[in-house]
């Protein structure tokens, strides 16, 4: 299968007020056409740095990030974020479907092709009947339904997704989770989704990328032999899901406690 995502040598190095911080050291992975993966990581490890760089907001220091063979050195056409604070990414005076159209007016498309993207966007996250209310009457969990149909409704080549769930209950959280598995599986997307929470890492992914404490490198490759059919009730009962979520739990406390990379534990890259 050919990779979506190729990131290579990655290093991002923050430099100001007379301090010199290394957020990120050497990152090399890649990520397939179609491939959900997900990035998880000891706290202040530098995901969110990583994530930006791969979607051409920040520019790094060293190394090169590609998405289908083309260098990104800015926010790339075929790319779509959904951020952790939905509550910041809505703008709160503009109605539901402007929020989700308003992306589609870089694009070069006629206004009744937009309503069209905005109308099945909305209908994919169950909010058809919300597009006349302002962000500011839904719930949490809505809110970032709406956020998740702007980027559905761009049409992206890959979704980068920043703990897009950290801010929700968990009863919401659960059904988010259902909810871009389905909408993976019904679109075909590729997806880097990025989380500090491990049991949703082994719930959503088909392949784990493990991140070392500060400054970060890949420190595992797992890749997530569950069902491809999962459920919030019996997956997570799964003793095939005690045995993965052990397995990212034990290198996350390695990475926090400074222990090297185990390379020959590591799977070999695409």
């Amino acid at each position: 299968m050919q990779a979506s995502l190729v990131v290579t040598g990655l290093r991002k190095v923050y430099e100001g007020s007379g301090r010199r911080v290394e957020a990120v050291r050497d990152l090399t992975f890649t990520v397939d056409t179609g491939e959900l993966v997900c990035l998880v990581g000891p706290s202040g490890c530098g995901k969110t740095t990583l994530l930006k760089c791969v979607g051409g907001l920040l520019a790094p220091t060293a190394g090169e990030v590609r998405l289908a063979g083309r260098p990104v050195s800015g926010p790339p056409p075929g790319m779509a974020f959904v951020f952790q604070e939905y509550g910041r990414s809505l703008f709160p005076w503009m109605r539901v479907g402007d929020n989700v159209e308003l992306p589609l007016k870089q694009k070069k498309l006629s206004r009744p092709r937009r309503r069209e993207l905005v109308a099945d966007a909305l209908a994919s996250v169950g909010l058809s009947d919300a597009a006349g209310a302002y962000p500011w009457q839904l719930s949490g969990g809505m809110q970032q339904r709406v956020a998740i149909a702007r980027a559905l409704a761009y049409e992206p080549e890959i979704l980068l997704m920043d703990e897009p769930f950290a801010a929700v209950d968990a009863q919401t959280r659960a059904d988010l989770e259902d909810l871009v598995r389905r909408l993976w599986r019904q679109r075909g997307m590729t997806i880097l989704f990025v989380t500090h929470d491990i049991d949703e890492a082994v719930y959503l992914g088909e392949r784990v990328l493990i991140l070392s404490a500060s400054p970060t490198v890949v420190r595992e490759q797992l890749k997530v032999d569950l069902p491809e059919e999962r459920d919030q009730l019996h997956t997570r009962v799964a003793p095939r899901f005690a045995e993965l979520r052990t397995q990212v739990y034990e290198q996350i406390q390695a990475a926090k406690r400074g222990e090297a990379v185990r390379r020959t534990d590591m799977p070999p890259l695409h």
